[in-house]
Order: structure tokens, then C-alpha cells, then sequence
């Protein structure tokens, strides 16, 4: 497998995976929704606005922006209604934009400024995987405080997912 061809996979694995994220997440009511529990950002929506500005971010920076990065507590969205109406349209950018790459893209360098102020500088390749793998991780996290609840979290198995 080509290596854009592993991100294509890896666009639509994430847009699936997004998809039974939400579809367990809107069984919630909204006081088990927004719980405090251990893990990343405190709760699950706030995890999940995590999950969507960290794509904004990179995706931006993979278009030539993003050279700043704002606070990563930002909350995007305070509706669930309207945070999945965002994650949709971002995963349809997303695999979109994993469609349609020119051949330069992964020869190309991100500059940057991180979340602690720091100056960054990163190969195409190396920023792509981080992405994907930065939405698995924190895809796990909303798996195991779906868990704690009575909604059944979602099988994320990519292999189940890409070949069902």
C-alpha cells in the first residue's frame, strides 16, 4: 500500500469511527454527557471539542496555515447538536483533502508555533501521522468514559470498520 493510499484509508476510517463516536455520545443525556471523569479535558465534551479543534489545527497547517496554535481547552461548540454538525463537515474535509493530494505535499515542511509557545518544525509525513493518531487516542479516551456510562461504547476496530 502507497502511502497516500494508507491515509485515505485512515481519512475514512476516522470519519466512521467519528460516526459511532456520536451515534453512542447523542444516547447520553446531557448531565451524563458533560460528567466530570478522569481522563483528558474532564468530560466527554469537552474531549470531543478537543478532538475537532486539534483537526481544524493540522488541517489548517497541512493548507499552508495554522502557524499558531490557540489554547487546546477551547470549546468550540457548546451544543452537542451543533459540535456534530462540525465534526461532520470536518470529516468530510478531511477525506476530501486525503483524496485529493498532490504528489509535493509529503516532501513539504510545517512551521509552526505549538501550544507552549514553542517554535516547531515538521515534515509533512511525520505531522499526518500525528493527526491520525491524535484522533484514535483520543477516540480511546471517550471509548473507556463511555464505558462508565449505561450507552455500550462503539467498536473502533479498524479492521471491522474499513472491511466490515
Amino acid at each position: 500500500m502507497e502511502l497516500q493510499d494508507h491515509f485515505r484509508m485512515l481519512a475514512r476510517y476516522n470519519r466512521i469511527a467519528n460516526e459511532r463516536l456520536y451515534q453512542s455520545c447523542a444516547q447520553l443525556d446531557d448531565t451524563e454527557y458533560r460528567r466530570q471523569r478522569a481522563g483528558s479535558f474532564g468530560n466527554i465534551h469537552a474531549l470531543l471539542n478537543h478532538i475537532l479543534l486539534g483537526d481544524q489545527i493540522w488541517m489548517s497547517r497541512f493548507k499552508g496555515g495554522g502557524h499558531t496554535t490557540p489554547a487546546l481547552t477551547t470549546i468550540l461548540f457548546d451544543s452537542f447538536a451543533e459540535l456534530r454538525s462540525a465534526r461532520e463537515k470536518q470529516d468530510a474535509e478531511i477525506e476530501s483533502f486525503f483524496d485529493g493530494l498532490e504528489p509535493d505535499f509529503w516532501g513539504r515542511v510545517l512551521n509552526y508555533t505549538n501550544s507552549q509557545k514553542r517554535e516547531c518544525r515538521e515534515s509533512t509525513p511525520g505531522a499526518v501521522i500525528h493527526f491520525f493518531n491524535h484522533q484514535t487516542h483520543h477516540r480511546g479516551q471517550i471509548h473507556v468514559m463511555l464505558s462508565q456510562t449505561s450507552v455500550p461504547p462503539p467498536s473502533f476496530d479498524l479492521h471491522r470498520i474499513i472491511h466490515p
